[in-house]
């Protein structure tokens, strides 16, 4: 595929630059009914931004998913599939969560008349300091000097959330348009894992709001190939994915979607700051996961199966 092919469009805006807040890449022959997405791969830190932060360095190691936008790039170029990278940092909006899971007692003027203060049991971060902007860390506690006024607040949903999620949701209309169905891989990177019973820590983390998101007959397809692999795979626990899986899943629709997480130590260094020699091979991983499953989408779409994604 040439990158003509293959270019991006921009979208939103990362309040304080002049820079977008994510780039989407769908080619309009789409090769395969996939799509990826890295909602924590950004990294574009405005200064205000980083002004406003306690200790800038430790929380964006701590709160970005560090390079998975690099992974998921890869595997979109060699696959040809759909590609939505976030730019916009997680520290100053989390794409993962809903516009109103917010601790509202960070923002000057407090919550928006009429916002709920029921916090849901599926996907409430808030409480806990992860909510749409992120409040606390552990081992900094809070990571913000100040509070921040609703303006900010405001642009930054605007700008970044509704434009992100409303590029996701036709691109994924899009793909089921032109296949019958369409499968979103949610791609995260998790810290290492401690073993259980004597098995190996999981390298990889499937989550699909048990059921709830996702063809039962694609998930152990996604199983089977790690297995085949021999990488230790988890399903759901810890991560059983999260807003995104919530709000653009429809399985009914044939519009399917998996949070799938990568182990940090799979592909970056010892200090899990930088890609590493194993970076490679990871992307050829799951650049496979594609292929693998590419067939098995366009089948249930009632495409039939369809010829080997793009080398």
């Amino acid at each position: 595929m040439s990158a003509q092919d293959y270019a991006g469009r921009d979208g939103g805006a990362i309040p304080g630059t002049d820079l977008a807040a994510f780039t989407l890449h769908l080619p309009a022959d789409a090769p395969v009914p996939i799509l990826i997405a890295a909602p924590h791969g950004g990294r574009t830190y405005p200064p205000d931004l980083t002004a406003r932060m306690r200790d800038p360095a430790y929380a964006a190691h701590r709160l970005e998913d560090r390079h998975v936008d690099g992974l998921a790039e890869a595997v979109a170029q060699a696959t040809g599939a759909a590609l939505l990278v976030a730019h916009a940092p997680r520290a100053m909006l989390d794409l993962n969560r809903s516009a109103d899971d917010m601790d509202w007692s960070m923002v000057v003027e407090g919550a928006p008349a009429g916002a709920s203060a029921r916090h849901s049991l599926a996907n409430r971060r808030a409480r806990n300091g992860l909510g749409v902007i992120p409040r606390r860390l552990p081992g900094l506690g809070e990571i913000w000097k100040q509070q921040i006024d609703r303006a900010t607040f405001d642009e930054r949903i605007a700008s970044i959330h509704s434009p992100y999620h409303a590029a996701l949701g036709r691109a994924l209309e899009t793909l089921r348009d032109r296949w019958g169905a369409a499968l979103l891989i949610d791609l995260h990177s998790m810290p290492p894992l401690p073993s259980r019973q004597g098995q190996p820590s999981p390298e990889l983390v499937i989550g699909d709001r048990f059921g709830a998101s996702c063809s039962r007959a694609l998930v152990a397809a996604a199983f089977g190939y790690f297995k085949a692999n021999g990488r230790p795979v988890a399903h759901n626990r810890p991560y059983a994915g999260g807003y995104v899986l919530d709000r653009h899943a429809a399985p009914a629709r044939d519009i399917h979607a998996i949070q799938l997480e990568v182990c940090r130590t799979s592909y970056l260094d010892a200090r899990l700051a930088e890609p590493s020699v194993r970076a490679a091979g990871v992307a050829r991983l799951l650049a496979g996961l594609v292929r693998a499953l590419a067939s098995e989408v366009a089948a249930l779409g009632g495409a039939g199966r369809m010829p080997q994604a793009a080398e």
